[in-house]
């Protein structure tokens, strides 16, 4: 008597989520440098306005609104610039010195923004929405464990579809390492930012109103599952 063999069926699939979240920290990167003819007025014009930027950035930190801030060094350079005409102009000297400040408390960020900004010695390079760390992790365990769940609910259909029962996980991995694809950054997870704006425009002293956006942290998931004939 020939017995049958029954042989399970692999089904790999790819599991993905996503959670969305609103930021929690804004990361404000501020530039401070003029353009002079004369270096000693380069500097000095630079080191009133790094003063003043520091000074009102203390203030900010006494207030309990901030997470952290840095500074940079000064940089000094000289050039001589183009006109229009392809005629080269006399020596310039370009001062530039970065800093970043990280807002724990949103709703001061864009008022604060405003009045630091006025003039042409600090100019605003941009904003980086951001998550505390432990919230950064608490969220991508819940997108990495959602992303798992989809890969067994498709695996799950799968095997409805050929009339084969549950399926059995047999291999589970971030993206890329089941199959030749690039490996996600974070343990098969990354955070993005849906959309940011800022309204910039105005009267100079006007506080400048920020709309930040939520996070999105996904994650992705490749397994292979067994399921055998019922």
């Amino acid at each position: 008597m020939t017995r049958e063999v029954l042989v399970a069926t692999v089904i790999a699939v790819r599991g993905t989520a996503e959670e969305r979240i609103d930021p929690e920290l804004g990361a404000v990167s501020l530039s401070i440098g003029v353009s002079e003819p004369e270096r000693d007025v380069a500097l000095a014009r630079t080191s009133e306005a790094h003063d003043h930027l520091v000074a009102a950035i203390r203030d900010l930190e006494t207030s309990g609104a901030l997470d952290t801030w840095s500074a940079g060094q000064l940089r000094v350079w000289s050039h001589r610039p183009w006109n229009n005409e392809g005629k080269q102009l006399p020596l310039v000297h370009q001062t530039s010195a970065d800093v970043e400040v990280v807002f724990s408390d949103l709703e001061k960020l864009g008022e604060w923004v405003s009045r630091v900004t006025i003039g042409n010695a600090v100019t605003m390079g941009g904003i980086d929405w951001r998550l505390t760390e432990a919230t950064r992790r608490r969220v991508q365990e819940l997108a990495q464990r959602a992303a798992v769940a989809d890969a067994v609910a498709k695996a799950r259909v799968y095997a409805a579809a050929l009339g084969l029962a549950a399926p059995t996980p047999v291999e589970l991995a971030d993206t890329g390492l089941l199959t030749a694809q690039p490996v996600p950054p974070s343990g098969g997870g990354r955070m993005f930012a849906m959309r940011a704006t800022a309204d910039m425009a105005g009267d100079a002293g006007a506080a400048t109103e920020f709309a930040p956006a939520k996070l999105v942290i996904e994650a992705s998931v490749e397994a292979r599952f067994a399921a055998e004939p019922q």
